[in-house]
């Protein structure tokens, strides 16, 4: 793919998460806020893989944009083999597909470029697909739901498996990079589970930049674009984790701090968002992978 058509899909995803980003300003609602619903875990209905990085950003936009209420998606040809036909006049959704122009293999689940001797060169290209919504035809698997319960009782585990340490007390909730551990208020002062739960795992989600674990870069100041960065990667990593715990992310209000930071970063870097999703998605990976066996999730 040309450079030009390579910047030309940045610039469409990145503008689509910018108009989102300023739609939900008022109200502090970020495209990466989910309901814990279908649509928050974007799968391929082909392959049966779940979507990663900038591209389930993408989705989300779309599927809310449009209401649809399921989380499986597809390219035209994909659907067609499942013995679906996609409706006359849908409009496609543009993700981004991964390209290894070294070695002639596909890697769909890279969101960074990597340029370099003696490295794989990646390159991104657009990718069309539809929402089962957009589809006539197809019969959809059927899923057992968890009930709320079993959803927080996973949530209890699946934090218990990360081995960050918390502490409960106060009114506050941060991370301590020196210290290594998570400072929460009680349980109780929280207005519903889903609300910990989210504010729990976005200060795991920083937990997950000490040099043992994903090592980013914590030396930002508050107010500088890099500590806005930062708390865009935690915000969003903990979506996808929400979202793969099928528990609803919620707004923070405390974000309307950074709101202007990320959008001045966003505007001045087209690959910007790609490198931030890029981040969350591997802080999200590094959650998982100090799981013992995969947790059930709600559909």
């Amino acid at each position: 793919m040309r450079s030009k058509e390579r910047t030309d899909i940045y610039t469409r995803v990145t503008n689509e998460i910018v108009a989102a980003i300023e739609a939900g300003a008022g109200s502090w609602t970020m495209p990466w806020h989910h309901d814990g619903s279908a649509t928050s875990r974007p799968i391929n209905a082909g392959t049966g893989k779940a979507y990663r990085g900038s591209n389930i950003l993408s989705l989300w936009i779309a599927a809310q944009a449009a209401g649809y209420s399921s989380g499986r998606w597809a390219s035209y040809r994909q659907w067609q083999a499942l013995g679906a036909q996609v409706r006359k006049g849908e409009q496609a959704t543009t993700i981004v597909f991964w390209k290894v122009n070294d070695r002639g293999e596909d890697a769909d689940d890279r969101d960074s470029e990597q340029e370099g001797r003696g490295r794989a060169r990646m390159f991104a290209r657009g990718y069309s697909v539809f929402n089962e919504a957009q589809v006539e035809g197809y019969a959809p698997p059927t899923i057992d739901l968890l009930s709320d319960d079993a959803r927080m009782r996973n949530a209890d585990i699946f934090w218990g498996n990360l081995g960050i340490e918390c502490r409960h007390g106060g009114n506050e909730a941060y991370y301590i990079p020196s210290e290594d551990r998570v400072q929460m208020p009680p349980f109780a002062q929280f207005r519903e589970p889903a609300a910990y739960y989210g504010t729990l795992f976005h200060e795991g989600l920083h937990a997950t930049g000490a040099a043992s674990r994903c090592d980013r870069d914590l030396s930002g100041r508050f107010g500088s674009d890099r500590y806005a960065a930062e708390e865009a990667i935690a915000d969003l990593g903990a979506a996808l984790v929400m979202a793969d715990l099928g528990i609803a992310h919620h707004p923070r209000p405390d974000h309307a701090a950074y709101i202007a930071s990320w959008l001045r970063v966003l505007k001045a870097d087209a690959r910007a968002i790609f490198t931030l999703a890029s981040k969350a998605q591997a802080a999200a990976d590094w959650m998982h992978t100090q799981q013992p066996e995969q947790l059930s999730v709600a559909a």
